[in-house]
C-alpha cells in the first residue's frame, strides 16, 4: 500500500465552486447525539485580597454564557443552513434551563432532550481576571447513564432517525455514550441506511466506535485511540499514514478524517488514495469549539452529497473562522463564504 499523501490544491476556481455548493446545506437534516453543556465566563478585575481568607476578590465586570460540547455542534449545523435534532440527557436544574434558553436563541429545538433528575446538566464556569484563570467551577457527573435514561435516549433516537440525512455522535466522555448504546446506534443506522459519523474521545479505545462510517479524531486523539507510539516512525508522513490506517482497521470505518491543526486534515478512504487538505487559518486566538464546527460542516457536506475532500475543505475554512474568535462561536454562512474568499489569499 502506498505511503504517498496527495495534497489537495485549493485555487481560485475551487474556492468559487465551494461557495456555490454551500447552498446545498440548506435544510439538510442532521441528528446529533452526545454530551451537551454550558460554558460560563465571569470576568472582572482583582484589586484586593479578601479579609476573610487569603484569596483574591473579583469585582465582576461581565458574565457570558455559551453553548458547549454537542450543543455547539448543533448550533453550528443551524448557523450553516441546516436543520438539527439534538438528542441528549440533561438534569432538571438551573443548568438545563440556561441550556434550553441558549439553544432556543440559536434556533435549536429542545424537544429531543431527555431529563434525568439524578444528574446535573454539565456546566463549566470560568472565573477570570484578564487572561488569568482564577478558578473553574464544574457542575457535572461523568458516570454512565441509568438504564432508564439510556433506554429513553435510544427511544428518542429511534423515533427521529428516519427523518435525518446524517447521524453525528459527539463524545465528550461525560457519560452519555456507552459502548452498548453506540452498538445499538450503529445497528439502527445500518438498518435505516443512515450515514453515521463520530467525533471520538481519546479516553476510549478505537473498537468502542466499531461500525461507524466516518471517524474524525484530531492527531493526538488518534494516537490515544490506537495506542500507536510516535517514536516508531522517523518520517512524519509515515507516522500519519500508519495512525490513520490503523484507526480505520480497528474501527472498520470507511473513512477517517484526521485533523492536524495548522497541518490541515488528512483523509483516509477505502481505496489506497490518501489526501491532505490544507488549512489557511492565520489568526489563531482560541481553538475551543473548532472541532465542533468541523464535524457540523462535514455532516452537512456529506448529507449534501459532496465528495469528502470538498466537505473537508469547506469544514477547514469554517474552522479557520472560529479559531480567530474567543470561545465557542458558531460559523454562519456569510462567515464561511468570506473565509473561502479571503483566507490564505494575498491582499
Amino acid at each position: 500500500m502506498s505511503n504517498f499523501i496527495q495534497p489537495l490544491i485549493v485555487d481560485t476556481a475551487v474556492r468559487a465552486s465551494l461557495i456555490e455548493k454551500i447552498s446545498l446545506f440548506k435544510n439538510k437534516k442532521i441528528l446529533v447525539v452526545g454530551d451537551v453543556g454550558v460554558d460560563e465566563y465571569i470576568t472582572g478585575a482583582v484589586k484586593r485580597i479578601s479579609p476573610e481568607a487569603p484569596v483574591p476578590v473579583l469585582e465582576v465586570e461581565n458574565e457570558d454564557k455559551s453553548l458547549g460540547l454537542a450543543s455547539n455542534v448543533a448550533q453550528n449545523v443551524v448557523s450553516l443552513g441546516g436543520d438539527v435534532k439534538l438528542v441528549s440527557v440533561v438534569g432538571t436544574d438551573e443548568g438545563s434551563e440556561i441550556l434550553k434558553n441558549l439553544l432556543s436563541k440559536s434556533k435549536v429545538a429542545t424537544d429531543y432532550l431527555v431529563y434525568d433528575s439524578t444528574r446535573p446538566t454539565t456546566r463549566k464556569t470560568r472565573v477570570m481576571s484578564g487572561q488569568h484563570h482564577l478558578v473553574r467551577i464544574d457542575h457535572e457527573i461523568k458516570k454512565g447513564l441509568s438504564s432508564q435514561s439510556e433506554n429513553s435516549l435510544f427511544q428518542m433516537i429511534e423515533k427521529n432517525i428516519s427523518e435525518c440525512d446524517v447521524v453525528v455522535l459527539e463524545d465528550y466522555a461525560k457519560g452519555i455514550l456507552s459502548q452498548s448504546l453506540v452498538e445499538k446506534i450503529v445497528k439502527l443506522a445500518n438498518q435505516k441506511k443512515k450515514f453515521l459519523m463520530v467525533d471520538p474521545h481519546q479516553t476510549k479505545f478505537a473498537e468502542f466506535y466499531k461500525g461507524v462510517d466516518l471517524i474524525k479524531p484530531n492527531y493526538n486523539e488518534a494516537l490515544a485511540l490506537t495506542q500507536v507510539h510516535e517514536d516508531q516512525f522517523d518520517n512524519a508522513s509515515e507516522r500519519v499514514m500508519h495512525v490513520g490506517r490503523t484507526l480505520q482497521k480497528m474501527t472498520g470505518a470507511k473513512q477517517v478524517v484526521l485533523t492536524q491543526g495548522q497541518e490541515g486534515m488528512t483523509i483516509f478512504s477505502q481505496g489506497e488514495e490518501v489526501t491532505r487538505v490544507p488549512t489557511f487559518a492565520r489568526n489563531v486566538f482560541d481553538v475551543t469549539g473548532a472541532g465542533d464546527t468541523v464535524i457540523a460542516a462535514l455532516a452537512l457536506g456529506v448529507s449534501a452529497g459532496l465528495p469528502l475532500s470538498e466537505a473537508c475543505t469547506i469544514a477547514n475554512f469554517a474552522a479557520g473562522f472560529v479559531v480567530g474568535k474567543v470561545g465557542c462561536v458558531p460559523c454562519s454562512v456569510s462567515d464561511l463564504v468570506n473565509s473561502i474568499k479571503t483566507m490564505g489569499q494575498k491582499p
